[in-house]
């Protein structure tokens, strides 16, 4: 564990990556490799994209503080903060972005995140104060991997509830599975294997428990980096 609170994206980190990251339908192929100019390029789904990112952007990380800024370098930038004090155990901040032509605020939030041991638990209001979002990560055993998360989020505007909860478990080094619920009655899980760092596949599904003569979702990524 690190010294200093982080920076803002890594408030809930934990529990989002267990609840929600590698789940996908349908199949994918990414190849992605980073050219000296710091220029992307990436193979997906045998369509070659060339993503180049005018930011400028500058990053600060203290014992006490983290912080990120940065606009693009466009006609009209947007221009992003986010900052965040505290230490590892307990950390507050915020983001926000600004339409630098017409002065208005494109988004803002504020999040904290409490941190005892092998438990994280973080609250953040989102969506410009219309969304609440809390969340739990338990890291049950540091030899396999295993871990229980849960979210919650709640609307202030449509009064809607959404809870997720999910867990995972290492098989071995190179394997890992996962699999969650929600209260909309979905449940999905996945295997993982790397035969090298950063390369491997993955196999998810998701089923709809209140629809199930629909089809079920299969998913299939195949991830390699140079």
């Amino acid at each position: 564990m690190g010294k200093g609170p982080g920076i803002y994206s890594d408030i809930g980190k934990k529990a989002r990556d267990l609840l929600y990251k590698d789940y996908q339908s349908g199949l994918k192929l990414s190849i992605a490799t980073h050219s000296i100019n710091g220029s992307v390029v990436k193979l997906v789904s045998t369509v070659l994209c060339f993503v180049l990112i005018y930011l400028l952007g500058v990053q600060c990380l203290h014992d006490y503080a983290g912080f990120n800024t940065s606009v693009g370098l466009t006609a009209d930038p947007i221009a992003n903060f986010s900052g965040v004090i505290g230490n590892s155990v307990a950390a507050l901040g915020t983001d926000v972005s600004i339409d630098t032509k017409t002065g208005n605020f494109l988004k803002y939030n504020a999040g904290l995140s409490l941190t005892d041991a092998d438990l994280i638990a973080s609250l953040a209001v989102n969506e410009k104060a219309n969304q609440l979002k809390t969340s739990y990560y338990h890291l049950l055993s540091p030899l396999t991997n295993s871990a229980v998360g849960a979210e919650l989020t709640h609307n202030f505007s449509t009064k809607e509830n959404t809870i997720t909860v999910g867990t995972q478990h290492s098989l071995g080094p190179l394997t890992t599975i996962k699999a969650g619920a929600d209260n909309a009655g979905k449940i999905h899980a996945l295997i993982q294997h790397e035969w090298h760092p950063k390369c491997g596949f993955t196999i998810s599904g998701e089923v709809d428990t209140k629809a199930v003569d629909k089809t079920v979702k299969i998913g299939l990524a195949v991830a390699l980096k140079l």
